[in-house]
């Protein structure tokens, strides 16, 4: 057989003939003759080699698109927005009412990376309360006060100003006040959700009395 007498096929053969007889160990009918790799006969032995080599060919080939076929597909949609070109909606039901929402990107009430921003008036104030991920906050224009921890100490709260950005983990007790009409923009991981200290600042449970 050529595969046999070509003397470049020889190492190749040699690595297949070693793979056959590590699966092949402890039967002693799939034990190879060495003799064929020298180039002085066994076809089935160098059959069986040539198979086992293209089958590694096909699995090495395929894994890989397996991989990549099991990866979810990249979004190629693009979006800009002007501050003139977004469009401000009443904010969800879940903040005090007063403040404005406009979403950028994605779907905060659904599994998924998203972008939105808020509009606060004046003196606007959400209560104490929590979010089960980690929350990502740029306040884009105006001031936005953060009073954090287990005290919320109002005296000791933190001024983000324009161009601040900050992230807080899961779970941590905040509270958020603004200084002027206050512009800030959240990004993460959907769903977002917020979870008042005290239910009764939470603004669902005040719709929901008699």
């Amino acid at each position: 057989m050529e595969l046999c007498r070509n003397s470049k096929a020889v190492p190749r053969i040699f690595l297949a003939a070693s793979l056959w007889t590590v699966v092949s160990a402890g039967d002693n009918r799939l034990q190879p003759d060495v003799t064929c790799m020298l180039g002085i006969g066994r076809q089935q032995f160098c059959m069986k080699a040539f198979f086992i080599t293209a089958l590694s060919a096909v699995l090495g080939f395929g894994l890989p698109l397996t991989r990549l076929a099991a990866q979810p597909a990249q979004s190629l949609e693009m979006g800009f927005y002007g501050p003139e070109t977004i469009e401000w909606k009443v904010g969800p039901a879940a903040i005090p009412p007063g403040a404005k929402m406009a979403v950028l990107e994605g779907d905060p009430t659904k599994e998924g990376p998203f972008v939105v921003r808020f509009q606060f008036p004046e003196g606007y104030h959400i209560p104490p309360h929590t979010h089960p991920k980690t929350e990502r906050v740029t306040v884009i224009s105006g001031t936005l006060f953060l009073a954090m921890g287990e005290n919320l100490d109002r005296s000791a709260a933190k001024t983000l100003t324009a161009g601040t950005y900050g992230f807080w983990p899961a779970g941590m007790k905040h509270t958020a006040w603004s200084g002027g009409e206050t512009v800030i923009q959240l990004h993460g991981i959907g769903p977002w959700q917020i979870n008042y200290v005290n239910p009764a600042d939470d603004p669902r449970n005040a719709k929901k009395s008699p």
